[in-house]
């Protein structure tokens, strides 16, 4: 295994260091199969990412395809029952319904340029796949999704989407037949093929370059928030932002152009599944301790002797059992900080908000929601809430709850 180290960095939240390091989190522990493919990416990523014709293919395409930029909604009822002010940053509005287009979009123009033919993806709640194959299908690449057999299950409709799109979805059978597992067969299929793959990668998780050039992707979601808290209320600067976080990207995506402003406090949501205590919970901040998955080194869930241990979440794409580095040095750092919400409790959030506002959230997005009970607000702080994805792919989900809730 190879590793680009040296931990902290004293600078800005926003950037790594050189090595890929927020703090002591971050670096490239790769394969030595890898270690061309990463190097390849971490010398061009940020030149191609920042040149002229490339941020004009990609804007157009976040403009006129993905429909940005998304609103940022007052949720006026919602806002009377916590007696303050609601905004919803509503990421499920564009094109797939999620956020994950963002990086999704950025990546395949990115793959183009290296001159990859095939790209491959790892997908939990199935909205990084569809995001993913949308964007294939566009550019017409060769698209192969891993998603875990469990997910599949309960995401039916992201896997029929993704098949329709022209994508092949192949189920990972080890493991917790989750996320993890899927992960962890997509880096396989990388290994294997590497001078013509790109692997796109759904969060702010892996390897230097990745957790950097994602949440560079998603900054979009912060960048246009500022914009638009400064035409409704004439300032920038919300007194929160709220998020929910599995690997992070949302979260990374929202909290970006806040991070270096210490005025705003950043709310980052984890999945207590059904308790921190209950061996079925996926709240990593609370149960991990540093080590090494997926090609960095962050918190993770894992025993005494270093075996990951399997998360639980009712909701898949928080169904992880570690962090984005970056998240990692927010939360050790104490620079956001960090609630987790049961499985019960996003349920309820979920037809709260649908009940409030006319808007069914991801079971992602509603553990972010579930928090706002934990939270003291004044009648005046300005709290945004990101709302990552919509909750259509968990109406089988909801319809299970439904009489009980």
């Amino acid at each position: 295994m190879l590793n680009i180290s040296i931990p902290n960095n004293k600078g800005s939240y926003k950037q790594p260091n050189i090595f890929g390091y927020y703090g002591n989190f971050g670096g490239a522990y790769i394969p030595e199969m890898l270690h061309r493919n990463v190097e390849e990416l971490r010398n061009n990523y940020l030149k191609i990412m920042y040149d002229e014709a490339f941020q004009k293919e990609f804007q157009y395409l976040l403009h006129d395809y993905a429909g940005r930029p998304t609103p940022l909604f007052y949720a006026e009822r919602l806002s009377n029952q916590f007696n303050t002010k609601i905004y919803l940053k509503r990421e499920d509005l564009n094109h797939t319904g999620a956020h994950k287009i963002n990086n999704a979009i950025g990546q395949v123009l990115l793959a183009q340029r290296l001159g990859k033919k095939r790209i491959i993806a790892e997908t939990g709640a199935g909205q990084h796949g569809v995001a993913t194959a949308t964007v294939c299908a566009l550019k017409g690449i060769e698209c192969i999704v891993y998603m875990g057999v469990k997910d599949m299950e309960r995401q039916q409709p992201n896997v029929a989407r993704m098949k329709m799109l022209g994508a092949a979805v192949i189920p990972a059978t080890s493991g917790s037949q989750t996320l993890k597992d899927a992960t962890n067969e997509a880096i396989r299929d990388w290994i294997n093929n590497p001078n013509d793959t790109h692997y796109v990668i759904g969060s702010v998780v892996g390897p230097h370059p990745y957790p950097d050039m994602v949440t560079r992707f998603q900054s979009i979601i912060s960048e246009e928030i500022k914009i638009q808290l400064k035409e409704k209320i004439g300032t920038e600067l919300p007194n929160y932002v709220m998020a929910c976080v599995g690997g992070g990207s949302n979260a990374a995506g929202a909290f970006y152009h806040f991070l270096d402003d210490l005025s705003v406090q950043l709310i980052a949501v984890e999945a207590a599944g059904c308790g921190i205590n209950s061996g079925m919970s996926a709240a990593t901040t609370q149960l991990g301790k540093p080590g090494v998955l997926h090609g960095s080194k962050s918190l993770v869930m894992q025993t005494i002797d270093g075996q990951v241990t399997e998360p639980h979440s009712i909701s898949a794409g928080l169904d992880y059992p570690g962090i984005g580095p970056l998240h990692a040095h927010l939360y050790e750092s104490g620079r956001a900080k960090f609630l987790s919400a049961t499985d019960d409790e996003a349920l309820k959030a979920s037809f709260n908000l649908a009940k409030m506002e006319g808007i069914i959230p991801a079971l992602e997005t509603a553990h972010a929601l579930a928090a706002l009970h934990q939270m003291k607000f004044t009648k005046d702080d300005v709290v945004v809430v990101c709302l990552s994805g919509r909750g259509d792919k968990d109406m089988a989900t909801y319809m299970k709850t439904m009489d009980e809730l």
